[in-house]
């Protein structure tokens, strides 16, 4: 028999799935539209200084203050502009049956992310301000290097202090189970500092792991509704794509790459704002009526590199699979997971190389899929 008799064939994707990624992919390009539209708006019209003499008159004329109060008004409006869309992407799920959220609990976890981005968006903006006005010539380089220190500290934090905000974390109880995914990590060379079940039942139908947390906060999260519905061979396989990233040390290498694209953001934003003041549009550098242009340089920049970054995390994500295929005793526990990942979380098998390249930052499950079969018929016949 040839080994293209073997190759067990490709499982298409059902009109429910390609439906549902199609309408998703349109949400997000409308939410970035609105999002374009009204920071564009904003500085057409002159509205964004409107926005700041009333933060202003809010905030008694302290900067400070006055600050704060300009950002919660540019977010305010932004979440009222983008809510229709929100509701929409919620209503989404409900269609396609992927949540089992209520309509309170969802209201309720879009409150606590409006005031989750507050408080972070505030910490930023008064530094970022705080630096464009005490060194106005290399305030950039300072807040670059201010900004990487808050994304490290965050990165470390966000499993014991971020997540726990919107879901709900508890020990793992299965002690046979949690023993393979520490031994497994421990032979990645990682140190596990605990094992949980993630309640993500209680608003998804979704699966889903993760090895999250730098140093001491380093766990491995399990979803429930992978828990509950995958053999512990296939829960492993999927935790060894995980410990692939740290063996890769991509964790190191996304914090670099994330430092480069930064570093020439805000070396750009340096630029523009020198231009715009130049230009009159506004009367200094610390004018924070020109945040909406700062984020207006950032969201270009991220629209222009999106394909690169996407094709350096797909390749991450493959070596990861092989790190996987190399560290587990079977391949056939990491295939059925992928296809029942895709089953359960509706995920497109094979979307179109535009697509991939634009939208996924992983390859494709059918992708993943081949790369494994190929991988355990290269070691057949080396036995």
């Amino acid at each position: 028999m040839t080994v293209a008799d073997t190759t067990p064939p490709v499982i298409n994707d059902s009109p429910e799935a390609r439906h549902y990624n199609r309408i998703r992919r349109w949400l997000g390009v409308s939410d970035l539209v609105v999002g374009l539209v009204f920071l564009l708006v904003l500085l057409l019209t002159g509205w964004t200084g409107t926005l700041r003499d009333l933060a202003y008159r809010i905030g008694f004329q302290n900067y400070e203050v006055s600050l704060f109060f300009y950002l919660f008004l540019l977010l305010f409006i932004s979440k009222v502009l983008g809510i229709g869309l929100d509701y929409y992407g919620f209503n989404l799920e409900r269609r396609f049956k992927l949540t089992t959220q209520k309509f309170r609990s969802w209201l309720w976890d879009e409150s606590k992310g409006f005031l989750v981005g507050l408080i972070l968006g505030t910490i930023l903006v008064e530094l970022l301000y705080f630096t464009i006005r005490q060194w106005p010539q290399h305030w950039w380089l300072l807040a670059w290097g201010l900004f990487m220190g808050l994304f490290i500290i965050m990165a470390q934090l966000a499993p014991v202090l971020l997540m726990p905000i919107f879901y709900k974390f508890e020990p793992l109880e299965n002690d046979e189970l949690r023993r393979r995914l520490v031994l497994l990590g421990e032979r990645a060379g990682t140190q596990v500092r605990g094992v949980y079940r993630w309640r993500l039942s209680e608003k998804s139908k979704k699966a889903n792991a993760a090895l999250t947390g730098l140093g001491q906060t380093r766990r491995i999260i399990l979803a429930d509704t992978l828990i509950d519905n995958y053999s512990a061979d296939e829960i492993e396989a999927v935790l060894a794509h995980e410990l692939g990233h740290h063996v890769h040390r991509h964790i190191l290498k996304s914090i670099l790459v994330q430092a480069a694209v930064t570093f020439v953001g805000f070396w750009a934003a340096n630029w523009v704002l020198h231009y715009a003041v130049d230009q009159q549009m506004f009367d200094q550098m610390s004018d924070f009526a020109n945040l909406p242009l700062l984020v207006l340089v950032s969201t270009v920049l991220g629209l222009l590199l999106t394909p690169a970054l996407n094709a350096y995390s797909r390749y991450n994500e493959r070596q990861a699979d092989r790190y996987a295929f190399e560290s587990i005793a079977r391949v056939d526990p990491f295939i059925s997971s992928m296809n029942k990942l895709a089953d359960q979380n509706l995920a497109e098998r094979t979307p179109s190389k535009w697509i991939e390249m634009l939208f996924h930052s992983h390859p494709a499950i059918a992708r993943r899929v081949a790369a494994a079969e190929a991988w355990q018929r290269s070691q057949n016949a080396n036995t």
